[in-house]
């Protein structure tokens, strides 16, 4: 069953338009990744599927669950199980990071009709910190506020795994992170992977983070769409060959 497709996508931001027509279908339980050149439209991609403010869609469709979602909110968007990790995580000072996690778990409880469990939700955020290797002072400080590049991807990952989505969009998880936070995080998302109905759509430039959350399929984007695709084994042929002959490939079949 798809969980995600994007239908024919085009979109951009003040005008400029970014994806040339972006098509993509993932499935329950399948992990994609998807590279590219800097300025292809991977990070657009990522904020389009989630519905970020400031970003146009000009044309296209972007089904999840069954319903299109392209006049939802990205709060409608999180409620219905997708989840973005982002790529420069903001600061919210004043907000603590236990208060905040407890807010969401609280909405999700009442529009389920169900009663926010304190108890559950300690278990849950101590059990979450401790397999992340946090200090759990972290959790009663402002979300993101002074913390490093390695700290915010912890939270985000923490984030992810007491929501508990059914997609998951991480853009470029393994920025700014030295091997040993790389392999944390992406123990993290392999976690989520133990259920059938939980599916990843990784962005990322290097092999490195492929090496531990292993995709089902590659997909690169070239200049708004996606160029080729392929299993695992194309990561390293990018590793070794770089874009070029993507961009050759590209070139030539719209010349056909």
């Amino acid at each position: 069953m798809n969980i995600l497709e994007i239908k024919n996508l085009h979109a951009g931001i003040e005008g400029q338009k970014i994806l040339k027509g972006v098509n993509l279908t993932i499935k329950k339980g399948e992990f994609h990744a998807l590279m590219g050149p800097n300025g292809s439209g991977k990070s657009t991609l990522s904020n389009v599927i989630m519905g970020s403010p400031g970003y146009e869609v000009y044309e296209g469709e972007i089904i999840f669950k069954d319903k299109n979602i392209m006049e939802m909110r990205p709060d409608e968007r999180s409620r219905l199980g997708m989840f973005l990790s982002f790529q420069h995580p903001v600061p919210i000072p004043g907000v603590s990071v236990s208060k905040f996690l407890k807010r969401a778990i609280e909405v999700r409880a009442a529009e389920k009709g169900e009663k926010f469990q304190a108890a559950k939700f300690i278990k849950n955020i101590k059990g979450h910190v401790s397999f992340l290797e946090i200090d759990n002072s972290f959790v009663n400080r402002s979300l993101n506020d002074g913390f490093s590049g390695g700290e915010k991807k912890r939270m985000e990952m923490l984030q992810m795994l007491m929501l508990d989505p059914e997609l998951v969009v991480l853009d470029e998880l393994d920025s700014g992170l030295d091997i040993d936070a790389i392999k944390i995080v992406s123990k993290a998302v392999n976690k989520l992977k133990e259920k059938d109905d939980f599916s990843v759509f990784i962005i990322t430039h290097y092999q490195r983070i492929l090496n531990y959350i292993e995709p089902d399929f590659v997909h690169v984007l070239v200049n708004g769409k996606i160029a080729t695709s392929g299993g695992k084994e194309l990561v390293g042929k990018l590793e070794e060959q770089g874009y070029d002959w993507v961009r050759e490939k590209s070139t030539a079949s719209v010349n056909v």
